[in-house]
């Protein structure tokens, strides 16, 4: 069992890195807009870029621990599954579900990976989820159904394309969360994710060849790619990840639901986005979830059978 401590420094950890995702987000759109950026393009480098910094610090402060996982094949093997089935997968198929739809329906659609982890955390510890756990999950996604369409259904394009890539998206970020927490105690924030980046970002470089594209270079350009890269990539898989690793995938799944709301917020505040009253019972109905999770008893849940 999880101490006290621990337990509140994993949600801690976890909502920080929602809240670099959610402010990241803003800086995306922007770029999307008014910089031609795609999103492959986007993709591919944030994960390259990102990984590379996090590797550079890794092997400053651990020195040759960073590539320890290497010598065990087993656990390089899992490094790289991680890499494309979770990191790469999650960020890659939401882009495209964004592509073929909009943000909107892209969000609602990956906010269903806590049924996927709900799911096979219940089915690893041969269970039946509990009334709080289901209570938590209608509650987070219909929050999420809220912020991201304003309550009104017509706002979601659920085309074909669109609806597999973003289950393929919620696949993914479920992927994110299970696949990470053994390696994440084992070896570290550094060489996981770092690791995991950079792998992601090269499989995505050899299918979209981000060279060939041209983009606007100018001040604003490099302030939200920093924003982007840094505190929506590196920073925010970093925490995020690291808290889950603490409190488990399936809690960690719902506290990382704050991302739309701070998104929604920084929007208001500085793209001058219009805010909707239905959106305050969004806010409450995610902010409810995260008390909700946050009151639960400590220790992490099962993820691997005993």
């Amino acid at each position: 069992m999880e101490k006290e401590g621990s337990k509140e420094k994993g949600i801690l950890l976890t909502l920080a890195g929602g809240i670099c995702w959610g402010i990241s987000g803003c800086f995306g759109q922007y770029l999307f807009q008014q910089k031609d950026v795609t999103s492959n393009w986007l993709v591919s480098v944030r994960l390259l870029v990102a990984g590379i910094l996090l590797l550079a610090i890794g092997r400053w402060r651990m020195g040759k621990d960073l590539n320890a996982f290497f010598h065990d094949r087993k656990d390089l093997r899992k490094v790289l599954i991680f890499s494309v089935f979770g990191m790469l997968f999650c960020q890659y198929f939401y882009f495209s579900a964004v592509e073929y739809s909009n943000a909107g329906t892209a969000t609602v659609l990956q906010s269903l990976a806590p049924f996927v982890i709900l799911a096979i955390v219940c089915i690893r510890g041969l269970r039946l989820p509990k009334g709080r756990e289901v209570i938590a999950v209608f509650a987070a996604v219909s929050g999420v159904f809220l912020l991201s369409t304003h309550g009104n259904i017509h706002n979601m394009m659920l085309t074909e394309q669109a609806l597999f890539f973003g289950l393929a998206s919620a696949a993914g970020a479920a992927a994110y969360n299970l696949l990470s927490a053994e390696m994440l105690s084992k070896y570290g924030v550094y060489p996981v994710v770092g690791y995991g980046m950079l792998f992601g970002g090269i499989v995505l470089t050899v299918i979209v060849w981000p060279w060939r594209y041209g983009l606007i270079w100018d001040s604003g350009t490099i302030i939200a790619l920093f924003g982007v890269i840094v505190i929506g990539t590196a920073v925010a898989f970093s925490l995020y990840l690291k808290g889950v690793s603490m409190v488990g995938p399936f809690m960690g799944s719902l506290l990382g639901m704050v991302e739309p709301v701070t998104a929604i917020v920084v929007s208001f505040l500085f793209l001058d986005t219009k805010f909707q009253w239905i959106d305050l019972v969004g806010f409450v109905l995610i902010l409810g979830t995260v008390l909700l999770m946050s009151l639960r008893s400590p220790g992490r849940e099962a993820t691997k059978k005993s």
